[in-house]
């Protein structure tokens, strides 16, 4: 128990001082971006087994919502964050019917929907409304200490949810029909409406993160908030660290994201050899994640 409280606390903590001790303020705040995504991605992957390749979907359709809700009604970011959590829950509930598939129909179709919803976005004939494909700027609600504080709150919340869902009887349930659907519900377990509630509340944690992303960022594209990439590495850092636990996806985005800027941006091409290195070695001798090694020892992880 006293390590499940001191995750929440040590991440409050590290980027409340952060921003003090390094000063690219972008890469912090892009870092706990991609922490809160793998949470999220988390959720589906590591409790259900759903690898959803479209999850950016839910990303890009919260950071749209955001800004409608300040272009169009004018409303304060914060509260416009909600409006950006709302969209994420419409679209969650239109695409709940993709639960009913399973494996690569499951991760084909997510990243089927999430490019329908880039090009709904993008069309030109909505450009009253979402500007179509030439952004938005929301410089008139640029407020990038706020933003940043949402996201260390959203991170903290989050991590919080994992950690909770993982303790109770309702992560349990989601464990259970993940290793056998007939058997859980042969066992009383309400399988659709577990599933689609771990749904909802997985996209509504991307939705916010795509709100709270353009609200910082305050100018993007369809192309910056649909970016596929966005959705590969909240996957490769979930799977790098651990699915189905709270340390997983955090170590996963510090090491890797860490990496990804240490030698991604001046040396692509040896970041890429080092990646995929990474990712195959995983996958032969750790499928379960570094975590896996604690995990091992019979060591508790969080």
């Amino acid at each position: 128990m006293g390590t499940n409280v001191a995750i929440p606390v040590v991440l409050l903590a590290a980027f409340s001082v952060a921003p003090m001790v390094y000063a690219n303020q972008a890469v912090i705040f892009q870092m706990m971006a991609f922490m809160v995504l793998a949470q999220g991605v988390n959720l589906l992957y590591g409790f259900t087994g759903y690898l959803p390749f479209g999850y950016v979907g839910f990303f890009g359709i919260g950071a749209y919502g955001m800004a409608i809700g300040i272009e169009l009604f004018h409303l304060p970011g914060l509260v416009a964050l909600v409006v950006g959590a709302l969209f994420s829950v419409i679209v969650a509930l239109i695409l709940s019917p993709l639960l009913r598939l399973s494996g690569a129909y499951f991760a084909i179709s997510s990243l089927a929907a999430s490019e329908v919803l880039y090009n709904v976005v993008a069309n030109p004939a909505l450009v009253h409304l979402t500007n179509g494909p030439y952004g938005e700027s929301l410089v008139q609600s640029y407020h990038p200490e706020t933003s940043y504080i949402a996201m260390v709150v959203l991170l903290i919340v989050t991590t919080i949810i994992v950690i909770v869902i993982k303790n109770t009887a309702f992560g349990r349930a989601l464990m259970a029909i993940r290793e056998d659907p007939v058997s859980a519900e042969m066992a009383g377990i309400a399988v659709v409406r577990t599933r689609t509630i771990i749904w909802i509340v997985s996209a509504v944690i991307a939705g916010l993160t795509g709100a709270i992303f353009g609200w910082h960022l305050s100018v993007f594209y369809p192309s910056t908030v649909f970016d596929l990439s966005i959705s590969i590495l909240a996957i490769v850092f979930t799977l790098f660290g651990g699915g189905g636990t709270a340390i997983g996806p955090i170590l996963g985005s510090v090491v890797l994201y860490g990496l990804y800027n240490a030698i991604g941006i001046s040396d692509p091409q040896y970041f890429e050899l080092i990646y995929g290195l990474l990712i195959v070695l995983l996958v032969l001798f750790l499928p379960g994640g570094v975590v896996s090694l604690l995990q091992r020892r019979g060591n508790y992880v969080p």
